[in-house]
């Protein structure tokens, strides 16, 4: 057990060490101890209203495909062919009568049973009904769709989010929200980069200066909780962008981010590519009734949002190449303004002890 991996106060505490972002053996560490266990957001109910209606996705290196099926149900299940490893589709559609595989056309009911597989009378012993896509665990709330690989995944995803519906009440009604916009942007940085980007306001001041001027940096306050943290600042815009009110920003382990605004939510997905490069995925939903101010406002925000992503890709590549240097080993933390990744580099602390210790029981490595 590495001393670097025992729990820290926040005010005595420091980064994680620059390997567990730059080693080619921290992706896979981070595949086993974190992706393979917890809960992924992989859509929206507005995007699974009708039977058939489904979205492709990924968590970790896993394809995962979430579907609606004939009885109104949402499944969700590796996106993996049982013949080959084929994929069942490889992007999101409407309304399809069951799940084809691209590769060699073996067909799957949506509840994930095999149906049928061409020109396989002289396998022996083969039969269809033997045969189902693996399935996920899937949570809704809120109108978000979860979903798990791990039959007992942990935290139980009641705990995820408790709390969370108690602070936005009936003012955030989620599950109503639509119009959806889809925005991805492929960035050359370890994805736990990005996601202590997100975690802490303190940059805000020195690589946003719109949002900084939206948001009271001297109000902006980081709320942790046991399996996710929120920061909150009020904010003063235009009635042509978002108005008056707050904005929150909900970060749910381990990889999950939701930005609530007024009359808009926007979700983040931080889906690692490699050691050095992950992918963040944003889907924007919005509450308002489709005018043409409406439609305005919607553009003006897609705008302000990419505008925002630009500058923290920036400063995401520039400070994995830092870590690539050699010449960053730790820092340590504002315990001011970076409660919030503190209170990330514990859990993932926590996670990797686990693993640690559930090799050392089996005599594997993690």
């Amino acid at each position: 057990m590495q001393d670097d991996l025992l729990p820290q106060a926040l005010t005595a505490a420091t980064t994680l060490p620059a390997r567990y972002y730059v080693d080619a053996t921290s992706l896979q560490l981070d595949h086993i101890s974190v992706f393979g266990r917890g809960w992924h957001l992989v859509a929206h109910e507005s995007q699974l209203l009708g039977i058939g209606d489904h979205v492709v996705t990924r968590i970790g290196p896993l394809p995962v495909i979430a579907v609606r099926g004939d009885d109104g149900t949402i499944r969700a299940f590796h996106n993996v062919c049982r013949h080959r490893a084929g994929p069942l589709a490889q992007c999101d559609g409407r309304g399809a009568k069951s799940l084809r595989c691209r590769y060699h056309g073996w067909t799957y009911a949506l509840d994930g049973q095999l149906r049928s597989a061409t020109d396989m009378a002289q396998a022996e012993g083969f039969d269809i009904g033997d045969i189902r896509l693996p399935a996920l665990q899937v949570a809704i709330w809120r109108g978000l769709v979860f979903a798990s690989p791990d039959a007992e995944a942990s935290p139980p995803f009641a705990s995820l989010v408790e709390g969370i519906d108690a602070r936005l009440g009936t003012d955030h009604p989620l599950a109503t929200y639509g119009r959806h916009h889809h925005a991805a942007y492929d960035i050359d940085c370890n994805w736990k980069v990005y996601v202590d980007n997100y975690l802490e306001g303190y940059h805000v001041p020195h690589i946003h200066p719109a949002l900084n001027r939206l948001l009271d940096y001297r109000s902006y306050r980081t709320e942790p909780a046991r399996w996710h943290s929120l920061q909150w600042s009020p904010l003063e815009s235009t009635p042509g962008l978002y108005g008056d009110g707050e904005a929150l920003y909900y970060w749910l382990w381990p990889n999950t981010m939701l930005n609530i605004l007024p009359g808009r939510l926007q979700t983040n997905r931080v889906v690692p590519l490699g050691v050095d490069r992950c992918r963040v995925e944003f889907d924007t939903y919005y509450q308002d009734p489709g005018s043409p101010a409406s439609a305005e406002r919607r553009d003006a925000d897609i705008a302000f949002s990419d505008e925002v992503q630009v500058e923290d890709i920036r400063i995401c590549e520039d400070v994995q190449r830092g870590l690539t240097s050699g010449s960053y080993v730790a820092g340590r933390l504002n315990p001011l303004r970076e409660s919030g990744v503190h209170h990330f580099h514990e859990l993932l602390r926590e996670a990797y002890r686990q693993s640690a210790e559930s090799a050392t029981t089996s005599g594997t490595a993690p």
